[in-house]
């Protein structure tokens, strides 16, 4: 009790406090303690902080552990989400808001599934080719799962390409090189 009284969360009630307290229990108090303004601030930012969930929360989940340079790219993917083109998988956000820092690895431990893996693949890929390979590749080389972009179907000049419809038109993404 005296460290948390020493760190401020709490004060430790003084003998006459203690006192009057032995009088209205009708019994001896030999210690007694109240809440600080920041121990109640403390209780109820714990409160709000997400529970750190189920072992593992179904057979479709796979745990997966990130750097924290990597939660920082998937934090800043999943929070553009509604700007992006190819948004990151549905429940992402939450599953990101839920990961768990291990206090021993420094790791962030968080459940996803394939989808959710795949997702924050092409993050981690965006974030690659913004300037920064390392957290991709090791999100690769740690969980076996990397983005790569569609590929492009490469057509001669003057030919149409073997998967264009029964008009000969090219498919959208075909390009020409």
């Amino acid at each position: 009790m005296l460290k948390v009284a020493a760190s401020g969360l709490v004060e430790l009630a003084e003998r006459d406090e203690r006192a009057e307290l032995s009088a209205r229990v009708g019994r001896p108090v030999r210690w007694a303690a109240r809440l600080t303004g920041q121990g109640r601030d403390l209780l109820l930012y714990a409160r709000s902080q997400p529970a750190a969930g189920p072992a593992a929360p179904g057979p479709e989940y796979r745990l997966v552990e990130l750097m924290p340079s990597q939660m920082d790219v998937v934090r800043v993917f999943t929070g553009l989400a509604d700007r992006l083109q190819v948004p990151p998988a549905p429940d992402l956000d939450e599953r990101v808001r839920a990961a768990v820092q291990d206090r021993v690895s420094g790791r962030w431990r968080v459940y996803l599934t394939k989808e959710q893996m795949a997702s924050v693949a092409y993050g981690l890929w965006l974030h690659k080719m913004a300037g920064s390979a390392a957290e991709a590749n090791r999100f690769s080389r740690d969980h076996g799962i990397a983005h790569t972009p569609a590929t492009m179907t490469r057509v001669e000049p003057g030919r149409r390409s073997a998967s264009a419809g029964a008009q000969g038109t090219s498919p959208p993404f075909t390009a020409r090189l």
